[in-house]
């Protein structure tokens, strides 16, 4: 188990390199830089004094090189668009926003989506799953942007129950973890819904039911267990798209989360903002992926870690 966690974490940190390394070079193909708009009009000495101080006037490699030796050093740089402000400072201050907002949503998402999954699995071909699946239909199919809108328009401009944006008070949290949690409610039902019909045609739920064990007990000891892996393989993506998923929310109702600075880095060429959100995003995906390796185990005991051939 140790050598195989050593090994997976060594892969991680392989994986996180050729990220940096395939952003940095991509986004220096793109024509353009982050000084090109902000220092027109200012003197060419003015101009070489900025692009001197963020490396801009070194060979691309030279630049390359200089990133990865201040990364190592967890030094993920300065902002262009805003100067004076590092990016790890603005990630440790605006991630936990994100993370507020999407991890609620995501809690809300995989309670309900679970209790959905169940009723649809044990009421199949019957109206409860039809509803549920409609549902899931809709989270599936529905962009949040036009959700978001919607919910806008009746539930504050209409109805004035909610305020539409902004931040700083409970209620302005209400209407961006409705849209958000949406998602992985569908996704949790329809997941579970399908693993759990696999799973009731298994021979030993139908050896535990000839033992006599009440339904309740085999539905909660045996079937829905032994249904949760796909829902543990998605849940590492879900955990992600907490922040990722939330770009365009943040920007509808006004949020100062990390998703509403990684657009304005990206429409505005700041080379270190994206890198540093990138790492951060990347980073994050990888270390839910090795956790879902891991509870893999502590969810199904079936699977072992096969020792490596010799």
């Amino acid at each position: 188990m140790f050598r195989y966690a050593l090994k997976r974490i060594g892969y991680a940190v392989i994986t996180l390199l050729i990220v940096v390394t395939v952003t940095f070079f991509l986004m220096r193909s793109i024509p353009g830089d982050p000084l090109s708009h902000m220092a027109r009009g200012l003197p060419e000495q003015t101009k070489a004094n900025y692009y001197a101080k963020y490396g801009l006037d070194k060979p691309l490699f030279t630049q390359y090189l200089m990133y990865m030796k201040n990364l190592f050093h967890l030094d993920l740089g300065e902002s262009a668009l805003y100067p004076g402000r590092s990016v790890s400072e603005t990630i440790a201050k605006t991630a936990p926003v994100s993370g507020l907002i999407g991890g609620i949503a995501l809690a809300i998402g995989f309670v309900i989506g679970i209790i959905l999954g169940i009723i649809a699995a044990l009421n199949k071909n019957r109206w409860p799953d039809y509803i549920v699946m409609f549902i899931a239909i809709l989270g599936i199919t529905v962009p949040v942007f036009v959700l978001a809108s919607l919910l806008q328009y009746f539930v504050s401009v209409k109805l004035g129950w909610l305020p539409p944006s902004g931040w700083g008070k409970p209620q302005h949290m209400i209407l961006p973890i409705i849209v958000l949690s949406l998602g992985p409610i569908a996704s949790f039902a329809r997941y579970l819904k399908s693993s759990m019909l696999d799973t009731l045609n298994q021979d030993y739920i139908l050896t535990a039911q000839a033992k006599g064990l009440s339904n309740r007990a085999v539905i909660f000891r045996h079937v829905l267990r032994n249904s949760m892996l796909p829902i543990v393989t998605i849940l590492a993506g879900r955990i992600v798209g907490v922040f990722t998923g939330a770009f365009v929310v943040e920007r509808m109702f006004g949020i100062p989360g990390i998703g509403f600075y990684y657009i304005s880095s990206i429409n505005n060429y700041d080379y270190a903002m994206i890198l540093g959100t990138t790492i951060f995003y990347a980073a994050l995906f990888i270390i839910a992926q090795l956790v879902v390796d891991f509870v893999y185990v502590l969810v199904d005991p079936r699977i072992r870690i096969a020792p490596e051939s010799r």
